[in-house]
């Protein structure tokens, strides 16, 4: 009786068996399973997608879950507009991670206030009163403003440095600059001197750079999987 139900069901439906057993997804024929590596377009130098991977996650001064990408896009492409040298790409971020954690609405520098109490440093950049003075209009709390005048500043400072310092590369003329532009005057200048964010950006800079050898290393490789 059951041989005779099944001889029934394959004529009225001929060659659904080997279909629906046999090719139950109906999968294209031939198809190419080989691995193929993925296209990746190497560079030795640090670029600002590297100097944004650096900001997002290793900002000591801020979880990674609390940071707003947008936003450090927005100060790279700030600073981006000012065109720095090579090695102080990410000069910007570095600053607002040591001063903030990217807290536009940050206050500090209490205690150089009269009471103790009222705070000096406003935003992303902990940036005094004496911006609003010198850039009418700036908003402190407001990051691009604060980012625009914070580099503007920086810039500022480099004809005054560069005849000061007589330094003879871009990068030495612009760390110059930087902690002039940053610090109180003194006399003599700050030629010698160094900004604390600057040390952020160098371990940043160094960890690209030991991230590129890496992944050199693997492009040379057909065994490590890149």
């Amino acid at each position: 009786m059951k041989q005779m139900i099944l001889a029934v069901l394959l004529a009225a439906f001929p060659g659904q068996g080997d279909t629906t057993y046999n090719n139950p997804v109906n999968a294209p024929q031939n198809l190419n399973l080989a691995y193929e590596k993925p296209y990746y377009q190497y560079t030795d130098e640090v670029t600002y997608d590297d100097i944004l991977d650096e900001a997002l996650f290793n900002c000591p001064n801020a979880k990674f879950e609390n940071v707003d990408e947008q936003l450090l896009l927005k100060l790279i492409k700030i600073e981006k507009s000012f065109n720095p040298p090579p090695e102080m790409r990410g000069m910007l971020l570095a600053a607002a991670c040591m001063e903030s954690g990217y807290n536009p609405n940050a206050k500090g520098d209490r205690k150089f206030s009269k009471t103790k109490k009222i705070p000096m440093a406003i935003g992303i950049l902990q940036q005094w009163k004496i911006y609003e003075k010198m850039y009418p209009g700036m908003n402190r709390t407001n990051p691009e403003s604060a980012a625009t005048t914070w580099m503007q500043h920086i810039v500022a400072q480099l004809p005054k440095v560069k005849k000061q310092c007589r330094y003879k590369t871009q990068k030495r003329n612009w760390l110059a600059a930087w902690v002039t532009g940053i610090r109180y005057k003194k006399a003599g200048g700050r030629c010698k001197e160094v900004p604390k964010h600057y040390r952020l950006l160098t371990r940043w800079h160094k960890n690209i750079k030991q991230t590129k050898i890496e992944i050199k290393k693997c492009l040379a490789s057909d065994e490590c999987g890149c």
